[in-house]
């Protein structure tokens, strides 16, 4: 299962508890306002939430930090990790065996959350990405088996909410997504840097060589986002034989080009993701 967009408001929450507020938190809880998600079915908890955030939740009609949450039908967690066992107690009991708990909390697996909110029996952990905060993010999720298929469908809504959301057949493959999409974005990141760089010892003006470079990386995935056709096929098309391109490809494209170094690279992320996990 997986959708490219937003979540339909029919499959949005009764109510739902956001904990954290940071920017990814506050990525997803504006999705979920434009979506259709009524601000009366939410509440958000955050120690030090930002001015803009609440402002946006007073314009809602969000609560912030209310005195007594009542178990809701969606907690959704994207609190720092590493604030996860500090944070636990006061959680647990808003997680009821009846509540879906969305966690984006990077490298804490599904066992990790049941030990902290040990009545919780429908978890989806998931793994967005930094251009979620612009609604053009990719997501892998992976649920919890007691995790029915309407819950689902209120994760996917959720989730979908700032971007792209692929369904995982098991949570072994959330290191790989880390590894592909997760850290991804600093790739492509890297890529522009490179770009730029290189303009530069071709004789551009570095100022020159780094807007043409950004414009060039953020044309084509704008371009790569909205085409139906392939990656190797819009490579292609802008590929004349013998031309320029296909002198430089013919660089990247060789036996220890660009392919076996993001093979190494994604690689390299994937097992690292597995070390910090827990």
């Amino acid at each position: 299962m997986s959708a490219q967009g937003h979540g339909p408001s029919g499959h949005l929450p009764a109510s739902l508890i956001l904990v954290g507020a940071g920017k990814m938190g506050g990525a997803m809880l504006e999705g979920w306002l434009a979506d259709g998600l009524p601000g009366a079915r939410v509440a958000v908890i955050d120690p030090n939430p930002s001015p803009a955030m609440l402002a946006l939740c007073a314009a809602h009609g969000i609560a912030v930090n209310p005195a007594d949450p009542v178990e809701p039908e969606a907690l959704v967690l994207a609190i720092k990790p590493q604030g996860l066992d500090a944070a636990g107690p006061a959680l647990a009991p808003l997680a009821g065996p009846g509540t879906l708990v969305v966690s984006v909390l990077a490298g804490k697996t599904i066992a990790n959350l049941r030990d902290r909110l040990p009545r919780a029996r429908a978890v989806v952990r998931a793994m967005p990405n930094l251009p979620a905060s612009i609604r053009r993010g990719a997501t892998g999720a992976a649920a919890s088996p007691e995790t029915g298929e309407d819950q689902r469908r209120t994760a996917h809504a959720l989730l979908s909410g700032i971007g792209l959301v692929e369904w995982l057949d098991g949570e072994d493959l959330i290191d790989a997504v880390t590894a592909v999409s997760g850290s991804g974005p600093a790739y492509i990141f890297l890529m522009a840097e490179a770009l730029a760089a290189a303009g530069v010892a071709a004789g551009l003006p570095a100022e020159v060589a780094a807007r043409l470079a950004r414009q060039t990386v953020a044309g084509a995935g704008e371009l790569l986002g909205q085409s139906p056709e392939e990656p190797a096929t819009l490579r292609q098309n802008v590929t004349s034989p013998g031309g320029t391109t296909a002198a430089a490809l013919g660089v990247l494209m060789a036996e220890e080009g660009l392919a076996p170094l993001m093979r190494e690279a994604v690689a390299a992320a994937k097992r690292r993701a597995g070390e910090l996990a827990g």
